[in-house]
């Protein structure tokens, strides 16, 4: 109860009190003050209630005034929370758009891969059918070097046995040193000084020549798969005024004189010509000193080389 609405009740009884006074008993008195106390005990009591009461009240406003700090904080951090749920949509979503970018670019790395295992695939067979080639080439050029093997100890064989014939053949021209039989790298080289085949000068092939040629070709007739090369040099001295007239320079001479060997080889001996031929070096592949006699004399010769059919000089069609 109000404070002030309590004191309107008390303050008129306590006159009426006074009043009745002259005109009341005692005991109407007594019951009087007794009512007063206990009115003035509920009073306290009252005041006592409304202590307690504004105790309450005033706890009570401080926990609103708590719980309204803590409401204005919970709407802080809702505010917060909405903001940071929003920034998070907005994340979810670039990643969303990101993740659908990596997909695309993941699935053409995807189709170039198929299709380089593809090709790949492709080029694997390829070169297993390449490699099932090379490894027939290969059988077959094994074969085939297995029989140029055999066939070349055949020629080498062969070979020999040509050189031991023109050896035993030329046995005393050998000795005398007109003639010089050589075999090396797959030639074989008959070497013969010009005045066995020719007079000083001359390109007819003389009697003694003639007989030389004829033992040299008839073991030389008996050669297979050989070209059979025919060269003339000269010495470095200057064709003389009357040969010069058919001979200019030594190049003619020596061309003249290997080609009419290499005729009497082919005519007379009846080697087929096909494997013939006939060159002219004149003095400029010397094989000793044109400074004297002996030199020059050992520079003007006729060789007759054998050499593999595969390094024969080419053919002028």
């Amino acid at each position: 109860m109000d404070r002030g609405k309590l004191m309107g009740l008390i303050i008129p009884l306590a006159l009426s009190a006074v009043i009745m006074g002259s005109c009341v008993s005692k005991d109407k008195y007594l019951l009087k003050v007794d009512e007063g106390e206990k009115l003035s005990r509920e009073l306290a009591a009252l005041k006592s209630e409304h202590a307690r009461l504004q105790g309450i009240r005033e706890a009570l406003d401080r926990q609103v005034i708590t719980l309204q700090g803590e409401r204005n904080d919970l709407e802080k951090a809702r505010t917060e929370l909405k903001l940071e749920n929003l920034s998070l949509e907005r994340e979810i979503v670039r990643l969303k758009e990101d993740n659908t970018e990596l997909e695309k670019i993941l699935q053409a790395k995807e189709d170039r891969l198929s299709k380089n295992i593809i090709n790949l695939r492709a080029q694997i067979s390829e070169l297993e059918k390449e490699n099932e080639d090379l490894k027939q080439s290969v059988d077959r050029l094994q074969s085939e070097a297995e029989a140029l093997v055999h066939q070349r100890q055949e020629e080498m064989n062969e070979m020999k046995s040509t050189y031991d014939d023109l050896l035993e053949g030329m046995k005393s021209e050998i000795e005398k040193g007109k003639i010089t039989i050589t075999q090396l790298k797959g030639k074989l080289k008959v070497n013969m000084l010009d005045e066995i085949l020719f007079d000083s000068g001359k390109t007819t092939i003389k009697p003694e020549g003639v007989e030389v040629l004829e033992r040299v070709g008839e073991i030389l007739l008996n050669v297979k798969d050989r070209a059979i090369n025919v060269e003339g040099y000269t010495d470095n001295v200057p064709i003389g005024p009357e040969l010069a007239r058919r001979y200019p320079t030594n190049w003619e001479l020596s061309a003249a004189r290997a080609t009419n060997v290499a005729r009497y080889l082919q005519e007379k001996i009846g080697i087929d010509p096909t494997l013939l031929s006939a060159t002219g070096y004149g003095e400029y592949q010397p094989v000793a000193s044109n400074e004297d006699e002996e030199g020059r004399a050992r520079n003007r010769r006729i060789e007759i080389v054998l050499v593999p059919m595969e390094i024969t000089p080419v053919s002028r069609e």
